[in-house]
Protein backbone atom coordinates (compact mmCIF):
# COMPACT_ATOMS: atom_id res chain seq x y z
CA UNK A 1 0.00 0.00 0.00
CA UNK A 2 1.18 3.52 -0.83
CA UNK A 3 2.58 5.20 2.29
CA UNK A 4 0.46 8.29 1.67
CA UNK A 5 -2.66 6.15 1.79
CA UNK A 6 -1.75 5.08 5.33
CA UNK A 7 -1.97 8.65 6.63
CA UNK A 8 -4.92 9.63 8.72
CA UNK A 9 -7.55 11.57 6.74
CA UNK A 10 -6.67 14.94 8.28
CA UNK A 11 -2.96 14.47 7.66
CA UNK A 12 -3.61 13.27 4.12
CA UNK A 13 -5.71 16.35 3.33
CA UNK A 14 -2.93 18.54 4.68
CA UNK A 15 -0.36 16.75 2.51
CA UNK A 16 -2.43 17.26 -0.63
CA UNK A 17 -2.90 20.95 0.20
CA UNK A 18 0.84 21.33 0.68
CA UNK A 19 1.53 19.74 -2.70
CA UNK A 20 -0.98 22.10 -4.32
CA UNK A 21 0.67 25.17 -2.80
CA UNK A 22 4.13 24.04 -3.90
CA UNK A 23 2.95 23.52 -7.49
CA UNK A 24 1.34 26.93 -7.54
CA UNK A 25 4.47 28.61 -6.20
CA UNK A 26 6.73 27.11 -8.87
CA UNK A 27 4.35 28.31 -11.57
CA UNK A 28 2.71 25.19 -12.96
CA UNK A 29 -0.73 26.80 -12.94
CA UNK A 30 -3.95 26.05 -11.13
CA UNK A 31 -4.41 22.68 -9.50
CA UNK A 32 -7.57 20.69 -8.89
CA UNK A 33 -7.73 17.47 -6.93
CA UNK A 34 -9.38 14.20 -7.82
CA UNK A 35 -11.30 12.89 -4.86
CA UNK A 36 -13.82 10.52 -6.41
CA UNK A 37 -11.46 8.39 -8.47
CA UNK A 38 -8.05 8.52 -6.86
CA UNK A 39 -5.27 10.65 -5.51
CA UNK A 40 -3.65 12.13 -8.60
CA UNK A 41 -3.12 15.87 -8.46
CA UNK A 42 -3.94 17.17 -11.94
CA UNK A 43 -2.07 20.25 -13.10
CA UNK A 44 -4.00 22.84 -15.13
CA UNK A 45 -3.54 23.83 -17.84
CA UNK A 46 -1.84 20.54 -18.49
CA UNK A 47 -3.17 18.66 -21.49
CA UNK A 48 -1.03 18.91 -24.61
CA UNK A 49 -0.34 22.57 -23.73
CA UNK A 50 1.05 23.74 -20.40
CA UNK A 51 1.19 27.19 -18.85
CA UNK A 52 4.91 27.79 -19.44
CA UNK A 53 4.76 26.76 -23.10
CA UNK A 54 1.74 28.96 -23.81
CA UNK A 55 3.54 31.86 -22.16
CA UNK A 56 6.67 31.21 -24.28
CA UNK A 57 4.68 31.28 -27.52
CA UNK A 58 2.77 34.38 -26.46
CA UNK A 59 6.06 36.25 -26.02
CA UNK A 60 7.30 35.09 -29.43
CA UNK A 61 4.13 36.37 -31.10
CA UNK A 62 4.29 39.67 -29.22
CA UNK A 63 7.83 40.17 -30.50
CA UNK A 64 6.90 39.22 -34.06
CA UNK A 65 9.32 36.27 -34.15
CA UNK A 66 9.21 33.43 -36.65
CA UNK A 67 8.02 30.77 -37.21
CA UNK A 68 5.41 31.42 -34.52
CA UNK A 69 4.00 34.66 -35.94
CA UNK A 70 3.29 33.24 -39.39
CA UNK A 71 1.56 30.20 -37.91
CA UNK A 72 -0.36 32.40 -35.49
CA UNK A 73 -1.80 34.30 -38.46
CA UNK A 74 -3.11 31.06 -39.96
CA UNK A 75 -4.66 29.93 -36.69
CA UNK A 76 -6.18 33.38 -36.13
CA UNK A 77 -7.85 33.23 -39.54
CA UNK A 78 -9.33 29.86 -38.62
CA UNK A 79 -10.43 31.08 -35.20
CA UNK A 80 -12.39 34.05 -36.50
CA UNK A 81 -14.21 32.09 -39.21
CA UNK A 82 -17.77 31.08 -38.55
CA UNK A 83 -20.06 31.97 -35.71
CA UNK A 84 -22.30 29.56 -33.85
CA UNK A 85 -21.38 25.89 -33.67
CA UNK A 86 -22.23 24.00 -36.84
CA UNK A 87 -23.82 21.32 -34.66
CA UNK A 88 -27.47 20.40 -35.19
CA UNK A 89 -28.02 19.05 -31.72
CA UNK A 90 -31.18 17.17 -32.70
CA UNK A 91 -29.06 14.69 -34.63
CA UNK A 92 -27.69 11.72 -32.68
CA UNK A 93 -24.33 11.62 -34.45
CA UNK A 94 -23.02 14.64 -36.28
CA UNK A 95 -21.48 14.62 -39.71
CA UNK A 96 -17.75 13.96 -39.47
CA UNK A 97 -16.71 17.11 -41.31
CA UNK A 98 -18.97 19.33 -39.19
CA UNK A 99 -17.63 18.03 -35.90
CA UNK A 100 -14.04 18.26 -37.11
CA UNK A 101 -14.56 21.86 -38.24
CA UNK A 102 -16.01 22.77 -34.84
CA UNK A 103 -13.23 20.94 -32.96
CA UNK A 104 -10.54 22.76 -34.95
CA UNK A 105 -12.27 26.14 -34.47
CA UNK A 106 -12.70 25.53 -30.74
CA UNK A 107 -9.00 24.78 -30.31
CA UNK A 108 -7.98 27.66 -32.58
CA UNK A 109 -10.07 30.14 -30.60
CA UNK A 110 -8.78 28.79 -27.31
CA UNK A 111 -5.18 29.23 -28.47
CA UNK A 112 -5.73 32.73 -29.83
CA UNK A 113 -7.47 33.77 -26.62
CA UNK A 114 -4.53 32.41 -24.65
CA UNK A 115 -2.05 34.35 -26.78
CA UNK A 116 -4.00 37.64 -27.03
CA UNK A 117 -6.38 37.76 -24.06
CA UNK A 118 -9.14 39.02 -26.38
CA UNK A 119 -12.62 38.16 -25.15
CA UNK A 120 -14.05 37.62 -28.62
CA UNK A 121 -11.97 34.46 -29.00
CA UNK A 122 -12.80 33.16 -25.53
CA UNK A 123 -16.51 33.64 -26.15
CA UNK A 124 -16.30 31.88 -29.50
CA UNK A 125 -14.47 28.90 -28.01
CA UNK A 126 -17.02 28.63 -25.19
CA UNK A 127 -19.93 28.95 -27.62
CA UNK A 128 -18.67 25.94 -29.56
CA UNK A 129 -17.82 23.85 -26.50
CA UNK A 130 -21.15 24.58 -24.83
CA UNK A 131 -22.99 23.67 -28.02
CA UNK A 132 -21.32 20.28 -28.18
CA UNK A 133 -22.03 19.57 -24.52
CA UNK A 134 -25.50 18.42 -25.61
CA UNK A 135 -24.19 15.60 -27.82
CA UNK A 136 -25.71 12.31 -26.67
CA UNK A 137 -23.68 9.64 -28.47
CA UNK A 138 -21.95 8.41 -31.59
CA UNK A 139 -23.54 5.89 -33.90
CA UNK A 140 -22.70 2.65 -32.18
CA UNK A 141 -19.05 2.05 -31.53
CA UNK A 142 -17.62 0.67 -34.76
CA UNK A 143 -13.98 1.32 -35.62
CA UNK A 144 -14.83 4.44 -37.63
CA UNK A 145 -16.64 5.89 -34.60
CA UNK A 146 -13.60 5.13 -32.46
CA UNK A 147 -11.31 6.84 -34.92
CA UNK A 148 -13.54 9.88 -35.26
CA UNK A 149 -13.91 10.20 -31.48
CA UNK A 150 -10.14 10.24 -31.30
CA UNK A 151 -9.77 12.93 -33.95
CA UNK A 152 -12.27 15.37 -32.49
CA UNK A 153 -11.84 14.37 -28.85
CA UNK A 154 -8.16 15.27 -28.85
CA UNK A 155 -8.96 18.78 -30.10
CA UNK A 156 -12.08 19.37 -28.00
CA UNK A 157 -10.17 18.14 -24.95
CA UNK A 158 -7.20 20.41 -25.70
CA UNK A 159 -9.49 23.40 -26.25
CA UNK A 160 -11.51 22.78 -23.09
CA UNK A 161 -8.38 22.42 -20.97
CA UNK A 162 -7.11 25.83 -22.10
CA UNK A 163 -10.51 27.45 -21.62
CA UNK A 164 -11.02 26.11 -18.09
CA UNK A 165 -8.93 29.12 -17.00
CA UNK A 166 -11.42 31.58 -18.50
CA UNK A 167 -13.51 33.15 -15.75
CA UNK A 168 -16.40 33.79 -18.10
CA UNK A 169 -17.07 30.07 -18.54
CA UNK A 170 -19.74 29.02 -16.05
CA UNK A 171 -18.81 26.10 -13.81
CA UNK A 172 -22.13 24.44 -14.62
CA UNK A 173 -21.28 24.55 -18.33
CA UNK A 174 -17.88 23.00 -17.70
CA UNK A 175 -19.59 20.18 -15.84
CA UNK A 176 -22.01 19.64 -18.73
CA UNK A 177 -19.10 19.30 -21.14
CA UNK A 178 -17.34 16.87 -18.79
CA UNK A 179 -20.55 14.84 -18.60
CA UNK A 180 -20.83 14.82 -22.40
CA UNK A 181 -17.29 13.49 -22.73
CA UNK A 182 -18.19 10.65 -20.37
CA UNK A 183 -21.51 9.96 -22.09
CA UNK A 184 -20.51 10.20 -25.74
CA UNK A 185 -16.73 9.87 -26.01
CA UNK A 186 -15.73 7.39 -23.30
CA UNK A 187 -17.61 4.48 -24.95
CA UNK A 188 -15.68 5.10 -28.18
CA UNK A 189 -12.28 5.60 -26.58
CA UNK A 190 -12.04 3.01 -23.81
CA UNK A 191 -12.14 0.03 -26.18
CA UNK A 192 -9.16 -0.04 -28.51
CA UNK A 193 -9.76 -0.28 -32.22
CA UNK A 194 -8.54 -3.46 -33.90
CA UNK A 195 -7.66 -1.56 -37.05
CA UNK A 196 -4.15 -0.28 -37.79
CA UNK A 197 -2.23 1.15 -34.85
CA UNK A 198 -2.73 4.80 -35.75
CA UNK A 199 -6.40 4.46 -34.75
CA UNK A 200 -5.62 3.21 -31.26
CA UNK A 201 -2.98 5.92 -30.86
CA UNK A 202 -5.49 8.58 -31.94
CA UNK A 203 -7.95 7.24 -29.36
CA UNK A 204 -5.20 7.41 -26.72
CA UNK A 205 -4.40 11.00 -27.69
CA UNK A 206 -8.02 11.93 -27.05
CA UNK A 207 -8.17 9.92 -23.82
CA UNK A 208 -5.18 11.73 -22.35
CA UNK A 209 -6.37 15.23 -23.23
CA UNK A 210 -9.93 14.62 -22.07
CA UNK A 211 -8.74 12.89 -18.88
CA UNK A 212 -6.92 16.03 -17.77
CA UNK A 213 -9.93 18.27 -18.43
CA UNK A 214 -12.22 15.80 -16.68
CA UNK A 215 -9.82 15.26 -13.74
CA UNK A 216 -10.26 11.58 -14.48
CA UNK A 217 -7.47 9.44 -13.06
CA UNK A 218 -9.00 6.21 -14.37
CA UNK A 219 -9.04 7.47 -17.96
CA UNK A 220 -5.56 8.95 -17.60
CA UNK A 221 -4.12 5.66 -16.33
CA UNK A 222 -5.90 3.65 -19.01
CA UNK A 223 -4.39 5.95 -21.62
CA UNK A 224 -0.89 5.39 -20.22
CA UNK A 225 -1.37 1.60 -20.17
CA UNK A 226 -2.63 1.59 -23.74
CA UNK A 227 0.16 3.86 -24.95
CA UNK A 228 2.88 1.71 -23.40
CA UNK A 229 1.45 -1.41 -25.00
CA UNK A 230 0.87 0.08 -28.45
CA UNK A 231 4.29 1.72 -28.70
CA UNK A 232 5.95 -1.68 -28.22
CA UNK A 233 3.72 -3.18 -30.92
CA UNK A 234 3.99 -0.29 -33.38
CA UNK A 235 7.57 1.04 -33.31
CA UNK A 236 10.27 -1.54 -34.09
CA UNK A 237 13.81 -1.92 -32.80
CA UNK A 238 16.17 -4.60 -34.06
CA UNK A 239 16.89 -5.53 -30.45
CA UNK A 240 13.31 -6.83 -30.18
CA UNK A 241 13.28 -10.59 -30.09
CA UNK A 242 9.64 -10.62 -31.08
CA UNK A 243 6.99 -8.04 -31.90
CA UNK A 244 4.41 -8.24 -29.09
CA UNK A 245 1.00 -9.51 -30.12
CA UNK A 246 -1.74 -6.90 -30.36
CA UNK A 247 -5.45 -7.15 -31.12
CA UNK A 248 -6.03 -7.08 -34.86
CA UNK A 249 -2.68 -8.52 -35.95
CA UNK A 250 -4.32 -11.82 -36.96
CA UNK A 251 -1.34 -13.73 -35.65
CA UNK A 252 0.63 -12.76 -38.75
CA UNK A 253 3.05 -9.94 -37.89
CA UNK A 254 4.57 -9.64 -41.37
CA UNK A 255 1.17 -9.22 -43.02
CA UNK A 256 -0.04 -6.83 -40.30
CA UNK A 257 3.09 -4.76 -40.86
CA UNK A 258 2.44 -4.75 -44.62
CA UNK A 259 5.34 -7.05 -45.43
CA UNK A 260 8.47 -4.94 -44.89
CA UNK A 261 11.50 -5.90 -46.97
CA UNK A 262 13.91 -4.74 -44.26
CA UNK A 263 13.29 -4.68 -40.51
CA UNK A 264 15.36 -1.78 -39.19
CA UNK A 265 15.25 0.57 -36.20
CA UNK A 266 12.37 3.00 -36.53
CA UNK A 267 10.21 0.85 -38.80
CA UNK A 268 6.53 1.10 -37.87
CA UNK A 269 3.52 -1.12 -38.30
CA UNK A 270 2.25 1.19 -41.05
CA UNK A 271 5.52 2.23 -42.70
CA UNK A 272 4.84 -0.01 -45.70
CA UNK A 273 1.09 0.53 -45.69
CA UNK A 274 1.47 3.79 -47.58
CA UNK A 275 5.15 4.66 -47.23
CA UNK A 276 4.92 7.13 -44.36
CA UNK A 277 1.51 8.75 -44.75
CA UNK A 278 -0.33 7.10 -41.86
CA UNK A 279 2.85 6.74 -39.85
CA UNK A 280 2.87 10.52 -39.42
CA UNK A 281 -0.59 10.35 -37.82
CA UNK A 282 0.48 7.56 -35.50
CA UNK A 283 3.70 9.30 -34.50
CA UNK A 284 1.85 12.56 -33.88
CA UNK A 285 -0.75 10.92 -31.64
CA UNK A 286 1.78 8.84 -29.69
CA UNK A 287 3.93 11.87 -28.96
CA UNK A 288 0.98 14.15 -28.15
CA UNK A 289 -0.14 11.57 -25.59
CA UNK A 290 3.38 11.40 -24.14
CA UNK A 291 3.39 15.19 -23.94
CA UNK A 292 0.17 15.22 -21.92
CA UNK A 293 1.68 12.68 -19.55
CA UNK A 294 4.85 14.81 -19.30
CA UNK A 295 2.78 17.87 -18.41
CA UNK A 296 1.25 15.84 -15.59
CA UNK A 297 4.63 14.73 -14.25
CA UNK A 298 4.68 11.28 -15.87
CA UNK A 299 7.69 10.62 -18.13
CA UNK A 300 6.79 8.25 -20.95
CA UNK A 301 9.35 9.82 -23.27
CA UNK A 302 12.38 8.28 -21.56
CA UNK A 303 11.43 4.59 -21.56
CA UNK A 304 10.42 4.86 -25.23
CA UNK A 305 13.19 7.24 -26.34
CA UNK A 306 15.01 4.72 -28.55
CA UNK A 307 11.84 3.73 -30.42
CA UNK A 308 10.31 7.14 -30.87
CA UNK A 309 13.51 8.93 -31.84
CA UNK A 310 14.46 6.13 -34.27
CA UNK A 311 11.01 6.32 -35.87
CA UNK A 312 11.32 10.08 -36.23
CA UNK A 313 14.77 9.89 -37.78
CA UNK A 314 13.92 7.04 -40.16
CA UNK A 315 10.72 8.64 -41.42
CA UNK A 316 12.37 12.06 -41.69
CA UNK A 317 15.20 10.55 -43.74
CA UNK A 318 12.72 8.80 -46.01
CA UNK A 319 10.75 12.01 -46.60
CA UNK A 320 13.90 14.12 -47.00
CA UNK A 321 15.24 11.75 -49.65
CA UNK A 322 11.89 10.65 -51.15
CA UNK A 323 13.25 7.12 -50.71
CA UNK A 324 12.05 4.35 -48.40
CA UNK A 325 15.63 3.10 -47.99
CA UNK A 326 14.72 -0.45 -48.96
CA UNK A 327 12.26 -0.98 -46.11
CA UNK A 328 9.19 -1.58 -48.29
CA UNK A 329 8.22 -3.16 -51.61
CA UNK A 330 7.47 0.32 -52.97
CA UNK A 331 10.62 2.39 -52.49
CA UNK A 332 9.09 5.86 -53.08
CA UNK A 333 8.29 7.78 -49.88
CA UNK A 334 4.97 9.50 -49.37
CA UNK A 335 4.52 13.02 -50.69
CA UNK A 336 2.34 13.85 -47.68
CA UNK A 337 3.85 16.15 -45.08
CA UNK A 338 1.95 17.17 -41.97
CA UNK A 339 2.66 19.84 -39.36
CA UNK A 340 3.65 17.36 -36.71
CA UNK A 341 7.27 16.53 -35.67
CA UNK A 342 7.64 19.63 -33.47
CA UNK A 343 6.39 18.12 -30.18
CA UNK A 344 8.75 15.16 -30.32
CA UNK A 345 11.70 17.14 -31.63
CA UNK A 346 11.19 19.78 -28.95
CA UNK A 347 11.32 17.18 -26.21
CA UNK A 348 14.21 15.06 -27.38
CA UNK A 349 16.33 17.86 -28.83
CA UNK A 350 15.58 20.98 -26.80
CA UNK A 351 14.66 19.47 -23.47
CA UNK A 352 17.06 16.51 -23.55
CA UNK A 353 19.82 17.61 -25.92
CA UNK A 354 19.52 14.65 -28.31
CA UNK A 355 20.84 15.15 -31.83
CA UNK A 356 18.16 14.35 -34.44
CA UNK A 357 19.70 15.74 -37.65
CA UNK A 358 17.22 14.38 -40.19
CA UNK A 359 14.22 15.49 -38.13
CA UNK A 360 15.75 18.93 -37.67
CA UNK A 361 16.45 19.22 -41.41
CA UNK A 362 12.89 18.21 -42.27
CA UNK A 363 11.36 20.66 -39.80
CA UNK A 364 13.46 23.65 -40.78
CA UNK A 365 13.44 23.08 -44.53
CA UNK A 366 9.93 21.74 -45.11
CA UNK A 367 7.61 21.33 -42.14
CA UNK A 368 7.46 24.97 -41.10
CA UNK A 369 6.84 26.23 -44.63
CA UNK A 370 5.20 23.45 -46.64
CA UNK A 371 3.28 21.16 -44.29
CA UNK A 372 -0.45 20.72 -43.72
CA UNK A 373 -2.42 20.69 -40.47
CA UNK A 374 -5.14 18.09 -40.65
CA UNK A 375 -7.44 16.19 -38.30
CA UNK A 376 -5.78 16.01 -34.84
CA UNK A 377 -2.45 17.29 -36.23
CA UNK A 378 -2.90 20.96 -35.45
CA UNK A 379 -0.20 23.59 -36.11
CA UNK A 380 2.45 22.07 -33.86
CA UNK A 381 4.92 24.70 -35.09
CA UNK A 382 2.83 27.34 -33.35
CA UNK A 383 2.27 25.48 -30.10
CA UNK A 384 5.52 23.55 -29.59
CA UNK A 385 8.37 24.83 -31.73
CA UNK A 386 11.39 25.22 -29.42
CA UNK A 387 9.31 25.69 -26.27
CA UNK A 388 11.85 23.64 -24.34
CA UNK A 389 14.82 25.66 -25.58
CA UNK A 390 16.91 27.18 -22.79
Amino acid sequence: MDSAMQLKPKAFRFLRLAISLILLIVGFGSVEFVSAQGNRVFIHPGAVNNKADLKFVKAKIRNGEQPWTAMFKQVSDLATSGGKPLLNINSKNEDANISMDDARRAYANALVWSFTGKEVYAKQAILILNGWSELQSFNGGNDQDKLHAGWVGSLFGSAAEIMRGYRGWARSDKRKLQAMFKRAFYPQLLNASSWNGNVDLTQIDAMMNIAVFNDDEMLFNRGIERLNRRILSYFFLRSDKIVPAIEGDGGNVAAFWNNPTSWIDGLTQETCRDNGHHTQFALASAIRAAEVAWNQGVDLYTPHAARLSAAMELLATQINTANMLGTCPNNTATASLFNTWEVGFNHYHYRKGKNLPQTEKLIKEKVRSKSTSILNIFYETLTHAEVGRN
